[in-house]
């Protein structure tokens, strides 16, 4: 679908990670991961950065990615949500209904080119609204706890006595990215965990950066994989 463009969603004003969408990443602006990935996926006409913030946007046409407009501030608080911003960016775009848009995340540093172009690809699949970067939880939830008066309680009593091997996997939403033709993301009804068709990132290849612990082990693992040429 040479006509889908990417869309990151980078506001100025993290809390937790102050400027966190350009704080240096292992030598590099974080957001420079995501869009080297998407313009090296081949998977996009554009690359566009939603943002508020003008120095993000600076540092984002500096990589290669299109900034043409400026987000308004009440897309860019502590509450605005993502389909909301991206429904707002394929509005300002002038996007046709039928067009495929990609939220990428601005910290989205494990999303590879392949995955990108996998993602793009299964929207071309019958009754495929939405894509999702996905990876297995690396142990089985089925025997997770919850504590109740001080002492462990299995959530799934069913589950503790089996084997690892007989119970299914289970995953979770990645946070590197996700697909949808434009009318999709305009459609409030339709949510984004609406059975989408996913894209499985390898085990140990996601880090959801929420905290400064969160982006040093982030980086690790960055550097772990480029050592192995991964």
């Amino acid at each position: 679908m040479a006509g889908a463009t990417a869309i990151l969603p980078a506001r100025g004003g993290s809390k937790r990670i102050p400027r966190k969408n350009i704080k240096a990443f292992c030598g590099r602006p974080m957001i420079a991961w995501p869009i080297a990935a998407a313009l090296q996926s081949g998977a996009f006409a554009r690359v566009v950065v939603s943002t508020d913030d003008a120095e993000i946007a600076a540092v984002a046409r500096g990589l290669g990615a299109e900034v043409p407009f400026v987000r308004d501030a009440r897309l860019a608080d502590d509450f605005a949500d993502t389909k909301s911003v991206i429904a707002d960016a394929v509005a300002r775009l002038g996007l046709a209904d039928d067009a495929v848009a990609c939220c990428l995340y601005p910290t989205a540093a494990f999303a590879g080119p392949d995955d990108l172009r996998n993602g793009v690809a299964a929207l071309a699949e019958p009754g495929v609204r939405w894509v999702m970067s996905v990876a297995e939880y690396a142990t089985p939830v089925q025997r997770s706890y919850r504590i109740d008066g001080g002492r462990l309680v299995p959530n799934t009593p069913d589950a503790m006595a089996k084997r690892s091997q007989d119970l299914e996997p289970v995953y979770f939403d990645a946070g590197q990215f996700y697909c949808a033709r434009v009318a999709t993301w305009r459609d409030a009804a339709s949510p984004m965990w609406d059975r989408p068709k996913p894209v499985v990132l390898a085990k140990g290849r996601v880090v959801d950066i929420d905290t400064p612990e969160d982006w040093a082990l982030a980086e690790l693992v960055v550097r772990f994989l480029k050592d192995r040429g991964g």
